[in-house]
């Protein structure tokens, strides 16, 4: 997902979000409506919530430091978390008092055509927002249903858009059902349980949310495809014969670091593997241009140790990059490289002169699995 669509899309939220606001809170003050204070306490909120996403993709901008040698890409997630909080406290929490305070005491609803009006201008609203996030979540959404789309998207705005639009027009017409049966009933207690439903579903929202950004915080690996196109573009079938492990991180929505231990063959020189490194790097940032921090370790490829059997990746129990909280989500898989002897007495490699470990193992055929959020 580019910047410039989750940016779009932002813009229309914020801009149709502080118009909704106004008329809420001033169909609030003629009617008296408590769903109607609590829409424009969620209107608010969500108007800050565009703001604090627009704060944090210019902050992500900035140059790496040497405090912050990988940059700020990962803003974008700090804000996008701080939404979900927001949400919570400030919209959530809020609506389900206000609708608790109006069930316990009760009003009617004076001049009940000032909230139905602003309520059906917010729907308008609120689904032009939407579209635009629909619109704009399409082009890079590919053949992912919606709830993958939001659980795999590396760019934290647009699912927190989108979610925010859906939840803000169900809570429009959980509010046009309270309003409307008040004043058909003549009970206000409606009014109230409209608006205590209103903050069970923002605290709902909020929490997906928090989940979501969480998961990103913690960092992710690339997607199965981008992983694939790695794998493809790092070995050359000369002197790269193989991965032995590999490592994808997300510093970022649209920046990625690979690591990968390489196979090389045993007798080619140093400038030989050196040119080979430079090449797969570049093949890298051509096939996934996003793979901007790039490390790679040569090691010896032994055939020996394969046939014998004393390479520990041939238990899959004791190889821990087939155990799925090491990572095996994150890139490993896909070469018949295999890892050094441990039990060499003599280092097999000229580059690494410490005994290998397990983690050291070869990639399994099988490609990795994303397991999303």
């Amino acid at each position: 997902m580019s910047a410039s669509g989750g940016t779009k899309a932002i813009v229309a939220a914020l801009g149709a979000n502080l118009a909704i606001a106004v008329a809420k809170f001033v169909a609030f003050l003629f009617s008296g409506s408590s769903s109607m204070l609590a829409e424009s306490v969620h209107s608010l909120a969500d108007s800050g919530n565009q703001g604090l996403l627009l704060l944090g993709g210019k902050k992500a901008k900035r140059e790496a430091t040497p405090q912050h040698p990988f940059g700020y890409g990962r803003e974008r997630y700090v804000y996008a978390f701080l939404v979900s909080i927001v949400l919570f406290s400030v919209g959530g929490m809020f609506a389900v008092y206000e609708g608790y305070e109006k069930i316990k005491n009760p009003h009617q609803i004076e001049a009940w055509y000032w909230p139905v009006g602003v309520l059906v201008f917010a729907v308008i609203a609120e689904g032009f927002s939407f579209r635009t996030a629909i619109k704009e979540s399409n082009q890079t959404r590919g053949a992912l249903s919606w709830t993958e789309f939001i659980r795999r998207a590396k760019a934290p705005e647009l699912p927190v858009v989108l979610l925010e639009d859906f939840g803000a027009l169900i809570g429009l017409v959980l509010a046009l059902a309270g309003v409307g049966l008040a004043v058909g009933t003549g009970d206000g207690v409606w009014d109230g349980i409209g608006t205590l439903c209103i903050g069970i579903l923002l605290i709902v929202i909020a929490i997906v949310l928090a989940a979501e950004t969480k998961s990103l915080l913690l960092g992710e690996a690339a997607g199965t495809d981008q992983v694939e196109k790695i794998k493809a573009a790092v070995v050359d079938g000369d002197t790269v014969t193989g991965i032995i492990h590999m490592r994808t991180l997300h510093l970022g929505p649209e920046e990625l670091l690979v690591a990968a231990k390489i196979a090389v063959q045993h007798d080619d020189t140093a400038t030989e593997v050196a040119n080979a490194i430079n090449a797969a790097e570049s093949r890298i940032r051509e096939a996934v241009p996003i793979a901007r921090v790039i490390y790679l370790e040569p090691d010896i490829y032994n055939e020996a140790a394969a046939r014998s059997g004393t390479n520990p990746a041939k238990d899959p129990a004791k190889d821990p990059a087939k155990d799925p909280a090491n990572g095996s989500a994150n890139g490993s898989g896909g070469s018949t490289a295999v890892a050094t002897d441990p039990t060499a007495t003599t280092p097999t490699t000229p580059t690494t002169p410490t005994a290998t470990t397990p983690d050291e193992a070869p990639d399994t055929p099988a490609g990795p699995t994303e397991s999303g959020h």
